[in-house]
């Protein structure tokens, strides 16, 4: 899913230019002078960094959309594709009740589709060259519907919320791990403030407490993707829906693409764990929809 990794990249961007800026300026105080921890004070400071990160990833989120991907918007349609996507996308936005967000094609040969922004009434949906080549207007009006409803179910600002609480806990438990490294490990005293080895524990620990809280964020991603194949049947259809998972399913077979890419997009893929799929297999998502959930 491309919102998805487009997000959480800013995310971590955003959060690393954050946390550094505070170490260099010293205003992360959270030892006491008698060389104790400050609890509240690593809370707050952890959430200030933790919220900031996401608000910000979330605020960027369309401007780093077009430039990571190339996605180019459609001021004025210039051919019928292009007069069909926009009307399309029009027609779907009216019916959820959200504002015209905007269209835009991005060179790819995958058959992907995303759709981001900050609020439910300032979107962006983008598609690649691969889907309008390799699928039917049908199957594509069907996934512009998938797209629609993330936005109208807000999905975006809720990803923020829950990227906001899972930084603050990273940060929180990495730093409590730096601190543990330079004073009982490095028997460093703090007189002159933390160590390098400080630093490093604290950097590395974030890494790995990043990589096992991304589960949560891929947990919450998988279980929106039922709830926005339910919306794009409501909008375009339940048998256009299941049509556009099939083709899906069927390039995704035929795709040369590393297996670690197609999981960034609208087909999923499989993935290396379930645990950090962005998307469920598609498999489940066709199933879902027959049964009607």
């Amino acid at each position: 899913m491309k919102r998805i990794f487009l997000f959480i990249l800013t995310n971590l961007a955003v959060v690393a230019v954050i946390s550094v800026t505070l170490r260099l300026l010293g205003v992360d105080r959270w030892v006491t002078e008698t060389g104790g921890i400050d609890f509240s004070a690593l809370l707050v400071m952890s959430a200030v960094i933790g919220f900031a990160g996401s608000l910000i990833s979330l605020a960027m989120s369309k401007w780093s959309a077009k430039r990571m991907v190339g996605a180019q918007v459609i001021e004025q349609p210039s051919d019928p594709t292009e007069r069909w996507l926009v009307e399309t996308v029009r027609r779907q936005a009216e019916t959820a009740g959200i504002g015209m967000p905007e269209v835009a094609i991005y060179d790819a040969p995958d058959v992907n589709a995303f759709a981001t922004g900050w609020n439910r009434n300032n979107a962006l949906v983008a598609v690649s060259t691969g889907l309008l080549h390799s699928m039917s207007r049908e199957e594509a009006e069907a996934v512009l519907a998938h797209e629609i409803s993330h936005v109208a179910n807000g999905d975006m600002v809720t990803l923020a919320l829950i990227q906001g609480v899972v930084n603050t806990f990273v940060i929180f438990f990495a730093k409590l791990f730096g601190y543990f490294v330079d004073r009982v490990l490095l028997k460093n005293d703090g007189r002159e403030g933390p160590g390098i080895g400080a630093f490093v524990a604290e950097i590395v620990a974030q890494l790995v407490l990043g990589v096992l809280a991304s589960i949560i964020v891929m947990w919450f991603s998988r279980q929106r993707e039922f709830r926005a194949d339910a919306g794009g049947a409501s909008l375009a259809g339940r048998e256009k829906m299941i049509s556009a998972l099939e083709r899906l399913k069927v390039n995704h077979e035929q795709a040369t693409l590393p297996e670690q890419m197609a999981a960034f997009g609208i087909s999923g893929g499989h993935a290396f764990a379930k645990l950090f799929m962005t998307h469920p297999p598609l498999d489940e998502r066709i199933e879902a929809l027959r049964a009607g959930r």
